[in-house]
């Protein structure tokens, strides 16, 4: 089983929409997957309760409580952490102690980049991260491609000490489907290709089939 911790030091940078969509993809790729659920807003949770039913099932997990690890379906193969908008490395601390991998979302401007900074900072203090034990990566969301915005941001990014694995477009697709407990995983149009194809480095990194 594999665990995967999706946080950012923000609200409204898309960390949600990254953790439902990576349990959806494991789920859909028949990878039993279960989503852990530690922001007080219960996105994540109504997210799961909208798919119930839906090929690719995802089992929701109520994150906030300590003994989560407890409440996890038998058989599980994927687990992605939805962490609390703003958590500090106090607050993830435990769930920096389970995590095969961390994914940190941002937003590609100046002031999202700032705060991103000092988030990521605050975490590779952690003895894992600090000794390279744990995986650590930056997803570059709701960005337009082939922009000067985000060619700036990640000119910004490129020093850091965590790498970018992907850029994820803007898109009303992700507000959409998320409503409807889907992702772009779930369809095999040509209008969610491109979406699709800009999950592919992440999905690499992260070893995936």
């Amino acid at each position: 089983m594999k665990t995967w911790l999706v946080a950012c030091s923000k609200g409204g940078v898309g960390k949600t929409t990254l953790a439902t969509h990576l349990a959806a993809q494991a789920a859909l790729a028949g990878r039993t997957a279960a989503l852990v659920d530690a922001d007080p807003q219960r996105s994540a949770s109504r997210w799961c309760e909208r798919r119930a039913g839906l090929a690719g099932a995802v089992a929701a997990v109520d994150g906030t409580r300590r003994s989560w690890r407890k409440h996890l379906p038998d058989g599980l193969r994927r687990v992605v952490v939805d962490a609390p908008a703003g958590a500090d490395r106090d607050a993830l601390d435990a769930f920096l102690d389970e995590a095969d991998a961390l994914l940190v979302p941002v937003q590609p401007s100046a002031l999202d980049i700032e705060a991103a900074s000092g988030f990521l900072h605050d975490l590779l203090r952690h003895p894992r991260l600090r000794k390279g034990k744990l995986p650590a990566a930056l997803v570059l969301n709701r960005c337009k491609p082939n922009t000067q915005a985000t060619r700036q941001a990640l000119e910004l990014l490129a020093g850091w000490p965590v790498p970018v694995v992907a850029q994820l477009r803007d898109s009303q697709a992700y507000v959409v489907l998320t409503g409807l407990g889907k992702s772009v995983f779930d369809y095999h149009s040509a209008q969610v290709r491109e979406h699709q194809q800009d999950w592919t480095p992440l999905l690499h990194w992260l070893g995936e089939p």
